[in-house]
């Protein structure tokens, strides 16, 4: 006998008491729910409930399908609402592949983006099952459940539009693949904080023009991270050592960067940074945030003055991705449950090692490594990629007495 189903769907001013109306009618009658679709938007309801049911009509207490419909018009009525109905003979929900979140992120965000966008998705032959709002500020967020797509041939495509329509897109797999990711790990010099530390060291220094130079070298992959560190912390020989503490008071972290930090933790998260620049200044970091573990370079100090050298092993593209490795054994943490936050050259190979790599505010060459890239100023907007949404931090800290971020 074929699986019948009739799509109840009612819009118009919400008000107590619209779902409780329409499932105790629906309950006189052998139905069965198969999905319900609930969106209130300023005040305007709009209630979706597809009900199945087998044979021709569903006959029960309240009658035939007549009645069921005329029972559902009158609740309409008495509420002020509009209803359509529809039937149909889908003996099965087909379960489509590619079942995707598709995230968009635009400061402000312009009709003709999500116009570009949700023709890609078309064009890919897939279907938006759903679109919710995660954040209205600082920036706008919308996120799409997409089927019967494939995620790189989508990605590729949303990228492109990304890019004409001046916004951020992400595309990840729905479901436990995007929950399950408990570790982030991220890099410091302007992606957590602002700036670059060793340029507040150099300026201390009176070499910031030429460390600038070589920095911005390194960050676009156009010399050796290892050979551009020791040839600007040469330059920093002689400084005393009591330039530490100015450069900590000097250090201004990202727009959201606490607001991250504190949630992802609050979610029991782990959280890590990994930095080409030095331990003197993670270290605060460190205590300040309350962040799991982390790793960074270390410059040698003999008798209170720098030498110029930096102490063991230094931190560079490679060893980024060993320490990402290093703490999610640590933690017992798949790498696939990973997340890699970084902007320039030396963050590519954590990016490509972890589960989700993220470039933020990154270079050209960082930004097409990625799986996904953020470009507006907030590191906070990083939570609505891992589904999150900005009420809920806010509630939270509402909850927990914070005094939000300015």
């Amino acid at each position: 006998m074929n699986q019948r189903t009739l799509l109840i769907t009612l819009t118009g001013p919400d008000r107590p008491g619209v779902t409780s109306r329409l499932f105790s009618v629906l309950a006189g009658f052998p139905v069965v729910v198969a999905d319900i679709e609930q969106v209130v938007i300023r005040g305007r309801l709009t209630l979706g409930v597809l009900v199945a049911y087998s044979g021709g009509t569903p006959t029960g207490t309240g009658g035939t399908l007549g009645a069921l419909w005329t029972s559902i018009e009158r609740i309409a009525e008495d509420l002020g609402l509009e209803v359509e109905l529809s039937t149909g003979s889908d003996t099965k929900e087909k379960r489509r592949r590619g079942r995707l979140h598709v995230t968009v992120l635009g400061s402000p965000l312009q009709p003709a983006a999500m116009a570009g966008i949700a023709g890609r998705v078309a064009a890919a032959g897939a279907n938006i099952d759903r679109i919710e709002r995660l954040s209205s500020y600082p920036v706008t967020c919308i996120e799409m459940a997409v089927s019967g797509a494939d995620p790189d041939a989508l990605r590729a495509e949303l990228a492109v539009e990304a890019h004409a329509q001046q916004v951020d897109v992400a595309v990840q797999r729905a479901g436990l693949y995007r929950r399950a990711k408990r570790l982030i790990v991220m890099d410091v010099d302007s992606t957590l904080i602002q700036g670059e530390v060793i340029e507040l060291l150099a300026a201390h220094a009176g070499c910031l023009e030429e460390v600038a130079r070589v920095t911005e070298e390194a960050m676009r992959g156009e010399l050796d991270f290892a050979e551009s560190l020791r040839r600007r912390v040469a330059l920093l020989e002689g400084l005393s050592e009591e330039v530490f503490e100015k450069v900590r008071k000097e250090v201004v972290l990202t727009p959201g960067a606490r607001t991250l930090v504190r949630t992802l933790k609050r979610l029991d998260y782990r959280f890590a940074i990994v930095s080409g620049g030095f331990t003197q200044i993670t270290d605060a970091l460190v205590r300040d945030l309350g962040i799991d573990y982390s790793a960074a370079n270390t410059l040698e100090v003999v008798d209170g003055v720098l030498t110029g050298r930096v102490v063991g092993e230094i931190v560079d593209r490679p060893g980024k991705a060993r320490a990402l490795e290093r703490f999610a054994k640590e933690a017992g943490i798949p790498i696939s449950q990973t997340v890699a936050i970084g902007d320039g050259a030396n963050d590519l190979d954590m990016i490509a090692t972890a589960g989700l790599g993220i470039a933020f505010n990154a270079k050209p060459v960082v930004r097409q490594a990625a799986d996904t890239a953020v470009n507006v100023p907030y590191l906070d907007s990083i939570l609505y990629l891992l589904g999150i949404p900005r009420a809920e931090v806010e509630a939270a800290d509402a909850e927990d007495g914070v005094i939000l971020e300015a």
